[in-house]
């Protein structure tokens, strides 16, 4: 991905230097609204934990030479959907609202709760920001096989992608129905959901090819290669050895390359809609 040179995001909250006081694990409403969240964006609420009396203690960020190429890069990868979704949503007449990145190290509070590194990225509708760790892409490159700058780009559009589907309403609209449904049924709506944002993400990168020619030679293969590795299906035969489909929150591995590539060769926000039937 052309990425160098380019602007960054001012819409970047570096929390990498805070480090907090005492925390204790246990329940509270916080780790139930981010387990909600988490699991509900398809996430790992595993990592979830609740802090009772903590504080946050700001020092200076740490980071390797790696580390701040990478803070930097996800930073540009936030101004392009900025740009994307700010000139999408003009074209209907809407104002975008850009949401903000933040960058932490090992725990976090949100405006859902409290969560760590475990649980992966995730977006917080409570205060409409995307939590990274930066060492999740190391975790892609060890863990899942998946390498290359524009996977990592997926990651973060996909995660935009959420914040669009909250400002139209569809997260809350989402939420509403898994309370009148089954564990199964809930499981297949947040499914779609998470497949609406990986089309998302593919539209964001048909508009930014077009606006900042952006996309090198072998850039969708690897985005497409990162959402295969993380499907469902994928990751129950990986770790668990058997696959259990009413267990999915994702997709499966050809569901999930199939709604990006979609996104990606048409651009067109009317054939997104995820939620009506086959997926």
């Amino acid at each position: 991905m052309k990425w160098q040179g380019r602007r960054g995001s001012d819409n970047v909250e570096d929390r990498r230097g805070m480090s907090r006081g005492t925390k204790v694990v246990g329940g509270g409403i916080g780790t139930l609204v981010i387990v909600l969240l988490v699991y509900l964006l398809g996430g790992d609420p595993s990592g979830i934990l609740q802090q009772s009396g903590s504080s946050e203690t700001a020092g200076p960020v740490e980071a390797t030479e790696e580390e701040n190429a990478m803070a930097q890069f996800v930073s540009v990868v936030l101004a392009d959907t900025e740009e994307v979704w700010g000139k999408l949503f003009a074209q209907s007449g809407a104002t975008y609202r850009q949401p903000t990145l933040v960058l932490f190290r090992d725990q976090v509070q949100s405006a859902c709760g409290y969560a760590t590194a475990a649980s992966g990225p995730f977006y917080c509708p409570g205060d409409e920001k995307v939590y990274i760790d930066l060492s999740f892409f190391d975790d892609l490159r060890t863990k899942y096989g998946v390498y290359g700058d524009f996977a990592i780009a997926y990651v973060v559009a996909h995660e935009i992608g959420h914040h669009v589907q909250n400002q139209m309403g569809i997260l809350d609209e989402v939420q509403a129905e898994r309370q009148r449904l089954s564990e199964v049924r809930g499981n297949q709506l947040t499914v779609r959901l998470e497949l609406q944002a990986d089309f998302l993400a593919g539209v964001w990168a048909h508009y930014a090819n077009q606006m900042f020619n952006s996309i090198e030679e072998g850039d969708i293969e690897e985005a497409l290669n990162a959402a295969a590795s993380i499907g469902d299906d994928v990751l129950q035969q990986k770790y668990q050895g058997r696959v259990v489909p009413d267990s999915f929150t994702h997709g499966t591995a050809a569901q999930r390359s199939s709604w990006l590539r979609k996104g990606w060769e048409t651009g067109d926000l009317n054939q997104g809609d995820t939620f009506s039937g086959a997926i």
